[in-house]
């Protein structure tokens, strides 16, 4: 299990390097070259240089590239002219809201999934298990922001039960003091996915339950539900627990539409106005961070399937 957890870690390590040279190239390749991408077209070129000198684009390219990547580890992703501020005080702040909101979206995904596809592989070919397809199929084919908006519609604008928008206050502590500001951006976000990770939970149920410890569990005379919460559940989660991992960037995405539906002052918004008034330096910093938390994603579900599994072998691995 060590090695494999090692040999994993330089994986990722190597495969988040390689991210931060195409993000390095990207920084170099801005429309204008990054001093008048950051300045302004009517920058002067006294002001190009000052800002080339400070940056170190004066010097050779890998040069550049450890004096950038130094700046990264430190947390440095440069400043951001549009907002008046360092990158990294923008990310600081947005960053915890769109954990907030895409950490209660997985869990309402999960909570609601798991027993959903659970549910459904045991009524397999029966009409819940059609219907629950099928709204699975339709709901996963919708994109998000219209589910966002048909929410809105229905229960903020019909049945006025929950606001059109979410808090937008910078303090978590206010955000989470108005919980029915979240119901909406949570459920929205997570209904996709609850879709998905349902399909997965149902496949691998399905299979679980024509597994031969199954029957022999059942020969040994333990319940139906003894089985079931015994056996058949916590091996069908490795399916799921994968599939977690690997959805985080669609996650992460999927905050961006969010957030722009809900007034929401996550990560998303926050990439969504960057990129509206060609903000590079946040819009790359963004970029880094989520493929780093894609790679960081695998990582983790690769382990946890490990442990959920332990028959699985990865000495070649």
């Amino acid at each position: 299990m060590t090695g494999f957890v090692m040999r994993r870690l330089g994986q990722a390590l190597f495969v988040a390097w390689l991210v931060s040279l195409v993000v390095f190239v990207l920084t170099r390749s801005l429309p204008g070259g990054a001093a008048k991408a950051t300045l302004g077209k009517e920058a002067t070129a006294a002001q190009i240089a000052e800002f080339n000198h400070q940056q170190g684009f004066d010097r050779s390219i890998p040069e550049q590239y450890w004096i950038w990547i130094s700046r990264v580890v430190q947390g440095d992703f440069g400043y951001s002219y549009r907002l008046n501020m360092p990158v990294s005080s923008a990310i600081a702040n947005a960053l915890p809201k769109t954990m907030l909101l895409v950490g209660l979206a997985t869990a309402v995904s999960l909570l609601v999934a798991i027993p959903l596809g659970s549910v459904q592989a045991i009524r397999r070919g029966k009409p819940f298990d059609r219907l629950i397809g099928a709204c699975s199929f339709l709901v996963y084919a919708t994109p998000t922001f219209l589910i966002g908006l048909m929410l809105i519609l229905v229960m903020a604008v019909e049945f006025q039960v929950f606001p059109s928008s979410a808090p937008t206050s910078d303090s978590l502590v206010t955000i989470l003091g108005s919980p029915q500001g979240m119901v909406l951006p949570v459920l929205t976000l997570a209904l996709g996915n609850i879709a998905l990770y349902a399909r997965y939970m149902r496949s691998s149920m399905s299979e679980t339950l024509t597994s031969d410890f199954v029957r022999t569990a059942r020969a040994k005379g333990l319940s139906r539900a003894q089985v079931l919460a015994r056996h058949a559940v916590p091996n069908s989660l490795r399916s799921v627990v994968t599939i977690v991992g690997f959805s985080i960037p669609g996650l992460l995405a999927g905050s961006v539409v969010v957030e722009q539906v809900f007034n929401y002052p996550g990560m998303g918004m926050l990439f969504w106005t960057a990129a509206q008034y060609n903000d590079y330096p946040t819009q790359l910093a963004i970029v880094l961070l989520v493929s780093v938390a894609t790679v960081l994603g695998s990582l983790v579900a690769d382990i946890a399937y490990r442990l959920l599994d332990p028959r699985v072998s990865y000495e070649r691995v």
